[in-house]
């Protein structure tokens, strides 16, 4: 690379990198709030740290607690308690030796049993310890509508019977309105007043809590105010306009409590301390209330402004690097590329890193689980294979349509006339209609080319009357024409070409493939051979094409899908001489052939007999024109079929050569042909790996609507990395498709509705690979009838099953939960997305049954 261009990329990377760190730091940009007071009114207490619960009966040592009340003294003389069950009957002493205040609370529910026991060690408590100042009694109960009024009352005035001390219970604000005979029985009103949960924007929420407070006086003027919870968690869901953020809760915390102060409120901030135990009662947001996190540590500073992500010049740094680390790779050989392309090149990799950095910011701020643990590394291990293949996919867009020029031009080799060595062209058959493999046949006796046979070699077919009239018909085309039947013979259609090896003219030097239902330009040997005057090349390949694309709207479809690989994805592939190798329109030098054979273990024995090709250092050569066409399958189940074939081959070869592949081992294969090799089949693993993220968003799906209320929506680094993933993709076919084909928009539409239609497909095909070794080969009939309604939605019977749970799942969401807030409303979207590869299998697969227009016949056989 010139030093010019090395500092004109150097400039744009700077430029973008400028550009990037500059949203870090907008998006982190200071906000002012009152620095937190020198003391608040109280804080609500739970002592629960790593591992400890009260549901399991784990709590915190008298030790770990005095390290707590030691630390919030700095900040208040009053603290406020839930229970006096277990450990936690030892606050109160504790709480003496600091000088704090308690607010003794005694957990209320429908268990009758605990009831009494937490009331008897509560009056024991207040009669016995100097720090309670009061009691509530009940924490939301009626809330939770685990007792009625007239019990709570009961219970109330039991305890304001046996203790010295004001008695009340804690409830939600509108609690207290909706039952007004509460305060009769209580000497102060404790009330809950949480904006959060109730869909106030934080800017708004400060302003509600003075209301609500306003309000709770002038309804019981005689009774003294205690807002007994107060607060904002830093993670967890969105409620509407409500969002769980660290700076939210700095800003409206460091806020709220300077106001509370200067009206004179008592209050108890909720809570001190991170509970993680809460996440199964109140969703995930119920373990992020506190000012301090687990391990003790402040969440926010406590004075100066509050900045989003106090790390955030720390993460720049990382996206910076990221987006370095992996231009590199992909900018290893860019010469051919325009400076725009490096530059597009450069601004994915910045906005794949960003994302990683973010998501893995993002996840390192939740607290671990096994759950989340499993969940997490899946997750980790998701968005960094979705950040491979976009780059790959970037990367195969960049150059298609930013090159100066292609590194192999598509140059006809016309060649010394006197350079024609002998052809020996192979066509496997099995169980083909006869007149279909006539037509190929006279294709190629029309051949303009002077020395060449045709062998034919029909394996397996059982039926006479299928394979005896092309026998008959080999006869009539004369002697260059012979044919052979097999049957059994073992090894697919690799086998069935090994076999037919020795059958060879002895002096032909090439061997040409192709299937039966193809129909080969007359000038195909002539323009194709001449390429094997270079003795480096191996392999000569012609694209496949197709002949029946007007034949319906579905074969149409596929027709627009198949021209993608052909004109966009081999033509780069071609520059880093690294093509794969398909089992038609394909020639092979003789002794090349003779040395490698046809492997009989994989079902894609084309690709993988073209990668050992370049592993033994040969060359291949492309034609960019088309020298033949053949038949598309006629329904969507053989178009599965093959694809399924295709993929699960694939696997099968990255399997096989995975040395090779990823470590050069064994092999002259350059980098730049590994690197095609594997990224080209990359796309497929991802679709395998999406199974297990529309699995998992099912079963996530299915809790929302079971357990509402203790069951999030998933934060959205579960749902953005395949989301942006399925619509680059979606997009860059469209594009290239129109940029590189040729074709109009509708085709390009077309082209993506059949590609997704394919997901599942591939998904299984690719699942299957690496978990089996082999399966067997299934061919792709052609010229098959058409089928009616219901057997084409048998065909597409998984994908539909799948499409209606993910609606289901979508509208189950919708009306349990309904769409309060963005995260909501964002995963009933995302699994509305999610379905449309599923939807579009089913539109396939209707479209296959509509019988085809009368009129509609494949082209003509070529001349």
């Amino acid at each position: 690379m010139s030093s010019r261009k090395f500092g004109l990329n150097l400039v744009v990377f700077l430029a973008i990198a400028a550009l990037f760190t500059g949203f870090w730091a907008l998006y982190n940009r200071p906000v002012s709030a009152p620095d937190w007071p020198a003391q608040i009114s109280g804080f609500s207490y739970s002592p629960f740290r790593q591992g400890q619960s009260p549901q399991q009966g784990v709590y915190p040592s008298d030790a770990e607690i005095r390290q707590d009340l030691e630390l919030l003294s700095k900040h208040t003389d009053n603290i406020r308690t839930y229970s006096v069950d277990g450990a936690l009957a030892n606050i109160p002493a504790i709480a003496e030796e600091f000088g704090l205040r308690v607010t003794l609370g005694i957990w209320i529910s429908n268990d009758q049993e605990r009831n009494e026991r937490e009331i008897a060690k509560a009056i024991d408590l207040a009669n016995h310890s100097r720090s309670v100042v009061r009691v509530t009694v009940g924490n939301e109960a009626l809330f939770r509508e685990e007792v009625t009024a007239e019990q709570l009352i009961a219970f109330m005035d039991r305890v304001r019977a046996a203790v010295k001390v004001p008695v009340s219970t804690s409830e939600q604000w509108h609690i207290w309105e909706e039952h007004p005979e509460l305060a009769k029985h209580a000497d102060l009103i404790a009330a809950h007043v949480l904006p959060y949960w109730e869909f106030i924007p934080m800017e708004d929420a400060g302003q509600f809590v003075l209301d609500r407070a306003r309000d709770l006086r002038k309804l019981f003027p005689k009774k003294p105010l205690l807002i007994s919870e107060v607060g904002w968690p830093s993670n967890g869901r969105m409620r509407g306009g409500a969002d769980a953020t660290q700076a939210d809760q700095a800003v409206y915390l460091r806020t709220l409590v300077n106001k509370l102060n200067s009206q004179g409120y008592n209050y108890f901030v909720i809570e001190a301390f991170d509970q993680p135990w809460k996440a199964s009662d109140e969703g995930s947001v119920g373990a992020y209330w506190g000012v301090y996190n687990l391990n003790r540590q402040a969440k926010f500073a406590f004075e100066g402004p509050v900045v989003a992500i106090p790390q955030w010049r720390l993460l720049a740094v990382a996206s910076v690097v990221m987006a370095l680390l992996s231009l590199a790779l992909l900018l290893i050989d860019g010469s051919a590329l325009r400076q725009r392309g490096r530059t597009f090149l450069t601004f994915v990799a910045f906005v794949g890193g960003s994302a990683l950095v973010w998501i893995g910011y993002d996840y390192s701020q939740q607290y671990a689980t096994w759950f989340s643990l499993t969940v997490g590394a899946l997750l980790g291990i998701g968005a960094l294979g979705v950040f491979i293949v976009l780059l790959t996919e970037a990367h195969e867009l960049a150059e298609v349509v930013w090159v100066h020029k292609r590194r192999r031009p598509f140059i006809p080799v016309v060649g010394d006339s006197s350079f024609r060595p002998k052809v020996s062209v192979h066509v496997p058959c099995y169980n083909e209609p006869p007149e279909m493999v006539k037509q190929t046949l006279d294709a190629l006796a029309n051949l303009d080319y002077p020395d060449f046979e045709v062998l034919i070699i029909d394996n397996n077919t059982k039926d006479p009357t299928v394979w005896e009239p092309v026998r008959d018909y080999c006869e009539q085309l004369g002697p260059r024409f012979r044919f052979f039947h097999v049957a059994p013979l073992h090894g697919f259609k690799g086998g069935a070409l090994n076999y037919i090896l020795p059958h060879t003219a002895p002096d032909a030097e090439i061997v040409a493939v192709i299937d039966s239902d193809y129909c080969v330009d007359r000038n195909w040997l002539k323009h194709m051979v001449p390429h094997f005057a270079d003795p480096r090349i191996a392999v000569v390949q012609s694209p496949q094409d197709y002949r029946d694309e007007n034949e319906s709207l579905f074969k149409k479809l596929c027709y627009s899908e198949y021209k993608g690989f052909f004109h966009i994805g081999m033509v780069t592939r071609n520059d880093r001489d690294a093509i794969i190798q398909h089992g038609t329109m394909t020639m092979i030098r003789r002794t090349v052939m003779d040395e490698l054979r046809w492997a009989d273990w994989t079902i894609c024995e084309d690709a993988e007999l073209g990668l050992r090709v370049f592993e033994k250092g040969y060359s291949a050569a492309y034609a960019h024109d088309s020298f033949g066409k053949g038949l598309m399958p006629d329904t969507f189940i053989d178009f599965k079929k093959q694809r399924f074939r295709w993929a699960y081959g694939a696997i099968q070869i990255m399997k096989g050569h995975a040395r090779a592949l990823l470590l050069g081992k064994g092999s002259e294969l350059k980098r730049g042909q590994r690197y095609h090799f594997i990224a080209g089949w990359l796309p497929w693993v991802a679709d395998g790996m999406n199974i297990f993220f529309t699995l998992g968003a099912l079963l996530w799906s299915a809790a929302m609507i079971i357990v509402p209320t203790r069951v999030d929506p998933p934060l959205l680094i579960f749902a953005l990395p395949p989301l942006a993933l399925f619509f680059f993709k979606v997009g860059k076919i469209i594009f290239l498709y129109r940029r590189a084909v040729g074709v109009n928009l509708k085709d390009a539409f077309c082209a993506a509705v059949a590609g997704l239609a394919l997901s599942h497909t591939i998904a299984k095909a690719v699942l299957y690979g690496f978990f089996t070794k082999s399966i067997p080969f299934f061919r792709t009939p052609k010229m098959a009838s058409n089928h009616g309604i219901l057997v084409a939605l048998a065909e597409a019977r998984e994908e539909v099953f799948v499409m209606l749970l993910l609606w289901g799942a979508a509208l189950g969401i919708a009306i349990v939960q309904g769409l309060p807030s963005n995260d909501v409303k964002f995963w009933v979207a995302m699994l509305l997305v999610q379905s449309l590869p599923y939807l579009a299998a089913l539109i396939m697969a209707l479209l296959s049954s509509l019988p085809k227009p009368p009129q509609a016949q494949p082209d003509e056989v070529p001349a």
